[in-house]
């Protein structure tokens, strides 16, 4: 525009485009243009002049000045505020660098960072981010637990539906079946599929903190780097975490779950009674060393499965953990216990010592038919095999266990829940907390001590009536005072106590 307001033209009639800055007409008016600041940095490591900052879109030259004042002292503190990298591009270059991560540590790393951070703060600037977009990440998370949950009740409802289309079809006794029931069922089969294929993954408290710690690891590095000021998910706020805690299966509680069919906690444990009677069910399964090993001894299902008989001494009585084998989807790989507190010998029970010495029997016996009829019997040194050598699938115990409790309508605990039997069995039997620290491989005494405050109903009863016994009382029957009201003491007062008379009252 020229002085009076009017477009500027080129020699062919077309409007010539170019900055006028200072020169616009119109700039005198409020509602008119923006600031932008320019300011020259300081030099880089090797003393080379680094372009100018540049940065536009200010309301006022107040605004401009006090964000060009933090760019300069970010720059000074040594921050590359030229920096265009996304927080896409960084987080994929520091999980490449993070070669000391364990194999399923990364894999979860790498899930957050693929599913959940890139797709929310991928395009942002890496120095452009702050807690509100963090904060927005986790509160679009929460949207989406939303929807997930409710495609998950819709999938299990579908799945109802599906059943009850097929018993209604097969169960018909019309012969030819009507066609209807035929469609209906494929109907439901078409619904059925289609559930399925909704999102339904909710994120829980637990592993939204998981995930920022993940972030925050990441963001400190960058801090570290020089490439933002400060760590921004130190400011972000989660839903409250509490570590689930075991309750065991008490008559009452199997009564609800067995009318409601909900358990009454994430993390159930078998009362000694019922502990028994699986074991004893059990007693002729291939499994039940193993069983019998991990609810006795408390050892992790990869370490159970992964354990070898290099490390186990029947001699001794001993077995050393020191590998276990993780699966992740179909992949299984050997790796190091969970953490360094992991490694750990662990004296055996004599039973179960007798029963590993009876399955190393079974096992040599069954190597020696595969080798009699020139089969190939896989030398994978494990304790826990097929019949051919072969390892097990971690997920396969895990299968076979939640089967045969359903079989034997017991109420339902995880097969990693048979440490926790382990933990409040050695507890009530008398160990102390250190010991069943060391038994299971914790990292901290604090973590087992929270952990196992509940514990065996008999116990507890045994902990709240020993206080009584350190108070000396003059009647064996601890003065009962079941009496009604105005009714004289169990056991008299003699003449000249100091208790006032009803007379005094």
């Amino acid at each position: 525009m020229d002085k009076d307001g009017q477009p500027v033209l080129d020699g062919d009639g077309n409007q010539k485009i170019g900055y006028l800055e200072k020169a616009c007409p119109k700039l005198t008016k409020r509602d008119h243009g923006s600031w932008y600041y320019s300011i020259e940095l300081p030099p880089g490591p090797n003393g080379k002049r680094l372009p100018r900052a540049k940065k536009g879109g200010f309301r006022t030259k107040t605004d401009a000045a006090a964000e060009a004042e933090k760019v300069w002292k970010l720059a000074k503190g040594g921050v590359d505020v030229l920096s265009e990298e996304t927080v896409a591009d960084y987080l994929r270059r520091w999980f490449a660098k993070r070669v000391d991560l364990k194999k399923s540590t990364r894999k979860g790393y790498e899930d957050y960072i693929e599913r959940v951070f890139i797709p929310y703060l991928g395009g942002t600037k890496l120095l452009s981010l702050r807690t509100r977009h963090i904060q927005g990440m986790f509160e679009k998370l929460w949207a989406d637990n939303e929807v997930h949950a409710e495609n998950h009740r819709r999938a299990h409802l579908a799945v109802a539906a599906e059943r009850a289309a097929h018993t209604a079809w097969k169960d018909c006794v019309e012969r030819p079946r009507p066609r209807e029931l035929r469609q209906a069922w494929e109907d439901a089969k078409v619904a059925l599929k289609e559930a399925r294929a909704l999102p339904w993954q909710v994120t829980g408290p637990g592993t939204q903190v998981k995930m920022l710690n993940t972030l925050s690891g990441a963001l400190q590095d960058a801090v570290e780097e020089k490439l933002i000021a400060e760590n921004w998910t130190k400011g972000v706020v989660l839903p409250k975490y509490v570590r689930p805690k075991p309750l065991v299966w008490t008559p009452a509680r199997i009564e609800a779950w067995r009318q409601t069919g909900e358990k009454p906690g994430k993390v159930m444990v078998w009362m000694p009674e019922q502990t028994g009677e699986f074991l004893d069910a059990v007693a002729e399964h291939r499994l039940y060393p193993m069983f019998h090993l991990m609810v006795f001894r408390g050892l992790r299902r990869g370490e159970a499965v992964g354990l070898p008989w290099a490390e186990t001494d029947l001699t001794m009585g001993t077995v050393h953990i020191s590998e276990q084998l993780v699966a992740s989807s179909y992949d299984v790989w050997e790796d190091t216990p969970k953490s360094e507190s992991g490694e750990r010998t662990i004296k055996l029970d004599s039973e179960t010592r007798t029963l590993l010495q009876l399955w190393r029997e079974r096992q040599d016996q069954e190597r020696a038919e595969w080798e009699a009829h020139a089969k190939e019997w896989k030398r994978s040194g494990l304790v826990f095999t097929w019949d051919d050598g072969g390892a097990y699938h971690p997920e396969y115990l895990s299968q076979v266990f939640m089967r045969l409790i359903k079989k034997l309508d017991l109420p339902p605990v995880r097969l990693h829940d048979l440490r926790h039997c382990a933990a409040t069995l050695s507890l009530a039997a008398g160990l102390h907390m250190k010991a069943i620290q060391t038994l299971l491989g914790h990292s901290s005494y604090s973590l087992t001590a929270d952990t196992y405050t509940s514990v065996l109903p008999q116990f507890e009863e045994a902990q709240a009536e020993a206080p009584l016994a350190l108070v000396p009382r003059r009647s064996p029957a601890r003065r009962e005072v079941a009496q009604a009201p105005g009714e004289q003491p169990a056991v008299p007062i003699e003449e000249g106590s100091d208790v006032p008379t009803e007379d005094a009252a």
